[in-house]
């Protein structure tokens, strides 16, 4: 059991797996300017997982994009199974929609069992958005689009992750990623 809070397991996942690695090359900027925010919602019953995407949703586009830029979600109490967490991910792109902020807000998905679709759950290549807790990312999609526009050759990142994850050894990655979790 670790002695770290979700919201300091995630800090180090984001610092000593996302960008150590670079699977996102737009994340060390915003933990280096420190506008990551880390939201943890401790419940498990579905409506209250639910008031927390909206709550976090109206905190990210109320909050001034110099002090939150982006934000995380994490359910350190619910949805461990990964096809309940999927559930809830298409709610929360439903409520995303229903309160009018397509085009403005993006949700992507990270989860411990992530497993991409006809893909092993096995393969190392999952672990690009495997995470100690399942989350949302909010991103403020004027933000992305300002930074994929400033990056070279943007559409290879996806298959730039997986070659980075085919040259590691699975149970190094596992090991690795249990060793930031204390």
């Amino acid at each position: 059991m670790s002695n770290l809070t979700p919201e300091q397991q995630t800090r180090a996942w984001l610092e000593q797996w996302v960008v150590a690695f670079n699977f996102c090359p737009f994340a060390a900027k915003v933990v280096n300017d420190d506008s990551v925010r880390i939201a943890v919602c401790s419940e498990d019953d579905e409506q209250n997982l639910i008031r927390a995407v909206l709550e976090e949703l109206d905190h990210i586009h109320q909050a001034d994009e110099t002090v939150v830029s982006t934000s995380l979600l994490v359910f350190d109490k619910a949805l461990h199974h990964f096809n309940d967490y999927l559930d809830l991910a298409d709610i929360a792109n439903d409520l995303l929609n229903e309160v009018g902020l397509e085009g403005i807000i993006q949700i992507a998905t990270f989860h411990p069992h992530y497993c991409f679709e006809g893909e092993d759950e096995n393969n190392v290549t999952n672990y690009s958005n495997r995470s100690p807790y399942p989350m949302l990312h909010f991103i403020r999609e004027q933000q992305l689009e300002t930074a994929l526009a400033n990056y070279p050759n943007p559409e290879q990142i996806p298959s730039n992750n997986v070659k980075r994850l085919q040259g590691l050894d699975l149970l190094a990655v596992q090991s690795l990623l249990a060793s930031i979790k204390q």
